[in-house]
């Protein structure tokens, strides 16, 4: 890996972190969304609704930490019955009025603290969504077993988590600078780890893990892009997708299709 000199690594990675957050904020001040939200929500990208294909017209889903909801409507334009649940009543509000404009009556959704024991009874759902949660997690095998709990035998996890181990995590590592790529995160993964984390959990994993997208010190930038420019922002989005599919191991992270043994 080329060296990079310090103060280019430390400029980056300002862009890169402080550029999510203009991107959010942008996308209201633009009138391109009513609530903060990120753009990659706004816009058709090839993967980004990966699980979808997974779920079934049949379906009762539950959305572990489905925060502002965007995965939940997802789910719930395919499914029998969507359950999100999240502790930020704020990112719960703007689910609810997304909903509402949408017109989705199969979906409900209420606060609950995660790494509390989840009330409801066991074997109760087809499919439970994970989705950039679990880092975010000390209690990471109390909540992995509390999902376990409620899926039916053969039930589907969907879950996804960050990698650890792209170049630009290396050489944020190799300047001495935090090299999470969110200060909230609890835990970053190599693939290997991701794996155990759920084999221990007794899942069983169903195929190879999938990329997400191109791990860029450019992501921040492209954020900004969104909020002045969807139609802009998709191309790019989509050239991060392909570069992930073409690189795996510089994904921001794994996607995996796990199941509660029949």
């Amino acid at each position: 890996m080329r060296h990079w000199p310090r103060p280019v690594v430390v400029a980056l990675d300002v862009v890169n972190r402080r550029g999510k957050a203009v991107g959010v904020r942008l996308v209201r001040y633009t009138g391109k969304s009513p609530h903060f939200i990120h753009p990659k929500h706004l816009v058709e990208t090839p993967g980004h609704d990966w699980y979808a294909t997974h779920l079934a017209a049949g379906d009762l889903v539950l959305d572990v930490g489905c925060a502002n909801g965007a995965h939940t409507l997802k789910a719930a334009a395919r499914v029998k019955r969507v359950i999100g649940m999240d502790y930020d009543v704020r990112q719960l509000r703007v689910a609810a009025a997304t909903a509402r404009r949408c017109g989705l009556g199969n979906l409900h959704l209420f606060a609950w603290d995660l790494v509390r024991p989840f009330p409801f009874a066991g074997d109760a759902f087809d499919a439970v969504l994970f989705l950039d949660v679990i880092e975010h997690l000390e209690a990471r095998q109390a909540v992995l077993g509390e999902i376990r709990r409620v899926l039916r035998p053969g039930g589907r996890l969907l879950v996804s988590g960050p990698n650890r181990e792209s170049r630009w995590r290396e050489r944020l590592r190799g300047a001495g600078l935090f090299a999470y790529q969110d200060e909230d995160h609890k835990i970053e993964y190599s693939s290997a780890e991701f794996l155990d984390e759920l084999e221990a959990a007794g899942f069983v994993v169903d195929g190879a893990l999938e990329p997400v997208v191109y791990d860029t010190p450019w992501a921040g930038l492209i954020d900004v892009v969104g909020g002045f420019s969807l139609t802009l922002y998709a191309r790019l989005a989509r050239w991060k997708r392909e570069r992930a599919l073409a690189e795996p191991r510089e994904s921001t992270g794994f996607r995996a299709l796990a199941r509660k043994p029949a």
